[in-house]
């Protein structure tokens, strides 16, 4: 997949090097990749056309990529049988695929995508604002797969390149359905860090965070906060066995 002209000196993705080891291929698009937002009517074609690029230049054996239009809710689709091809389904936030043929996807622009991955080869993709985190929706992920035997001090747990805390601001309100306070001392809230509260909480024993944030970094990554309307996205997939 070529990056648009003009973006050479940017680097394309920012990778998971954690997750290689388990056999796990997860990294966060720049830039360099372009816009893959689908709700302007004017660029759809153009980032239609990315989003099958995208599914095309995975990985051998990886057949499948699935996105969904976000809601910043708490649904999650699990997916247990290989497809062919780019399918975006509706109103969902978290996927968790068992299915090793299957990449995920969510679009992001300073929301955090979180990257879990177990040694099986189960791997789940999360687009988590606000409201997600408020709704502790990486812990009802954590949930879930532990239903399927998935134990949470197995689980490793990457957050990627998000907006950081001195850069999100939020109301009174915000504040504290975030952090449970009604005392509003700060204006700034650490998306990432009230996250990894969470899934240490929840037992998850590998833990890592990238150091980029979207909105200091948005010579790299679009942000919404800066003004962006583009998206990058967050890809996750179980690598084949040759």
């Amino acid at each position: 997949m070529n990056p648009p002209s003009g973006s050479a000196t940017v680097p394309t993705r920012e990778r998971v090097a954690e997750f290689e080891v388990l056999g796990v291929t997860a990294f966060t698009t720049t830039r360099a990749l372009g816009d893959f937002s689908l709700s302007e009517p004017a660029t759809l074609e153009a980032n239609t056309a990315r989003w099958n690029a995208m599914q095309r230049a995975l990985m051998p054996g990886q057949t499948g990529l699935v996105s969904a239009r976000q809601v910043h809710g708490v649904a999650i689709a699990e997916h247990g049988d290989p497809w062919s091809g780019w399918h975006r389904i509706e109103g969902v936030d978290a996927h968790i695929v068992f299915a090793p043929a299957i990449a995920a996807a969510v679009t992001i622009a300073d929301c955090v995508p979180v990257f879990v991955a177990h040694p099986s080869g189960v791997v789940a993709m999360v687009h988590a604002g606000w409201r997600g985190t408020a709704a502790h929706l990486i812990e009802q992920v954590i949930r879930r797969l532990a239903a399927s035997g998935l134990a949470a001090e197995d689980l490793h747990l990457h957050l990627g390149p998000a907006v950081c805390g001195r850069c999100y601001e939020v109301g009174p309100d915000v504040y504290e359905q975030l952090t449970g306070s009604r005392t509003f001392r700060h204006r700034s809230v650490d998306l990432r860090g009230r996250i990894a509260e969470q899934a240490q909480g929840a037992g998850v024993g590998h833990l890592s965070a990238s150091e980029s944030c979207t909105r200091c970094d948005n010579d790299r990554f679009f942000s919404h906060r800066a003004g962006d309307a583009a998206r990058q996205i967050a890809v996750i997939a179980s690598r084949q066995d040759d």
